[in-house]
């Protein structure tokens, strides 16, 4: 939509207020709404905020880092093709931001610029980068200051009809939504743990991808709490359940359409150029976590037999591997051939995650790099010959070792700015300090609704 366009829809459909958003480093949605009455200027000129904004961290602590004091402003410019009304909040619309100087150019710390500068990179390789985040969640009550899960006292069972039954008319008001606002559902399931859902939605270009990531919690979280609900996003938000993943499912096409990841003559249809690119990954694995499962709640979820993945591992199909080549459906396998990433959660950036990701599979791609043989089996049953032979390597255990990994990552330090590699990491260092001196209630509590 152009800017007329929106000012003019905005005013047929009612709204007063329309939320300029943007996501912090970490991982935390924010907006500064503004009147309806000032739309006309603002898609203009955008709204201020403070270069120190972005040097606060998940529990709100404002980090000192050189270029971020609050002293100057930037401008939260939206980019119009992402204006929605929002279906659960009337007389309310929402528009996804860039973070810009006032000269209209990145500021240094805007991690939606950040991706498209990845994407532009990956283009200038002759690669397109389809992408949709698979994002699983659970259902709450807050009860006298515990959350409890929303489910039937002896849990409904993973797929069952009673679990659907028993969020049918939730389920649809948020499928509704999400179509409302240009997102396609594809499957919404209730999942394995008490209260857990998943919903999925339909690829889209790379930065499609991460705005509809925007979208899509703040929908969620949106149409639960106009049903007196809270829907978690957290990693592991109950640490004797299961964790919830935000598994990136992307392809790699050419400049001209077609799949550049699909290859019919090639073993089970991955092609030299996928080979490459998870190689990059697979390399750079240990660094990137740091990014794609960047909380301290995250490693409670990355464990072995978990379907998380808790190494570099690659494979067909296989569940337990952080890389899954997922097999194609009859007759549309160039369209749907697809590499499932599963070390990746909500309280990741999208823009970062994605946008890292990206980075280091072009190393691979640039290097020619092999990822090994595929693993055929669970990482944690597999011989340490196998691991070597299929290059499998431990992912970190701990925020400060996956942030300590990041930091000796010269391919993704350099794909970032200055301002936002050093925001980054010392924006999560300081939660990784603060989450380590305290308990788990602290890090539950801080973790379950932030995201």
């Amino acid at each position: 939509m152009n800017h007329r366009e929106v000012v003019d829809l905005a005013r047929a459909s009612g709204v007063t207020l329309i939320r300029f958003e943007y996501c912090d480093v970490s991982g935390v949605a924010r907006s500064k709404a503004i009147h309806v009455d000032s739309l006309d200027n603002k898609l203009v000129e955008g709204v201020n905020l403070t270069r120190a904004q972005m040097s606060i961290n998940m529990l709100e602590q404002v980090i000192p880092i050189e270029g971020m004091e609050p002293v100057g402003e930037i401008r939260l410019v939206p980019d119009t093709n992402t204006f929605t009304v929002l279906p659960w909040a009337p007389r309310h619309a929402s528009v996804l931001c860039d973070q810009l100087d006032h000269d209209r150019t990145d500021w240094g710390a805007c991690p939606r610029t950040y991706l498209k500068n990845i994407i532009a990179r990956a283009a200038a390789m002759g690669i397109v980068v389809m992408a949709s985040f698979e994002n699983e969640y659970y259902l709450a009550r807050d009860v006298d200051g515990r959350y409890e899960p929303f489910d039937l006292t002896d849990h409904a069972p993973v797929y069952s009809p009673i679990g659907h039954d028993l969020n049918a008319d939730l389920m649809i008001e948020m499928v509704d939504a999400l179509s409302a606002q240009g997102m396609i559902p594809e499957q919404a399931i209730n999942e394995y743990g008490a209260g857990q859902q998943e919903i999925s939605i339909k690829y889209t270009d790379a930065l499609g991808a991460a705005d509809n990531q925007m979208k899509f919690r703040d929908t969620i979280r949106g149409v639960a709490l106009r049903q007196g609900l809270l829907a978690s996003f957290a990693p592991k938000p109950y640490p004797d359940q299961i964790g919830s993943g935000a598994h990136i499912h992307f392809s790699l096409w050419d400049l001209e359409g077609r799949s550049a990841l699909y290859d019919p003559a090639a073993d089970r249809g991955l092609s030299a150029l996928g080979r490459h690119f998870i190689a990059g990954v697979a390399e750079h694995l240990p660094a990137l976590v740091a990014m794609t499962a960047p909380s301290y709640n995250s490693y409670r979820r990355l464990q072995p037999s978990a379907w998380a993945s808790n190494t570099t591992a690659w494979g067909f199909d296989n569940k337990e591997c952080a890389l899954r080549v997922a097999s194609p459906f009859y007759h549309r396998e160039e369209a749907t051939y697809n590499i499932e990433f599963k070390p990746s959660d909500a309280s990741a950036n999208p823009y970062l995650a994605l946008g890292a990701l990206i980075a280091a599979g072009l190393d691979g791609v640039e290097r020619a790099l092999d990822p090994g043989e595929p693993a055929q089996h669970d990482p944690a049953q597999l011989t340490p010959a196998e691991w070597e032979r299929s290059k499998i390597r431990a992912l970190p255990s701990s925020m400060h070792a996956a942030l300590d990994e990041l930091e000796k990552s010269p391919v993704l330090l350099a794909s970032m700015n200055d301002l936002l590699r050093r925001c980054y990491l010392a924006v999560r260092r300081s939660e990784a300090v603060t989450f380590e001196s305290n308990d788990e209630e602290f890090e539950i509590r801080n973790h379950f609704y932030r995201f």
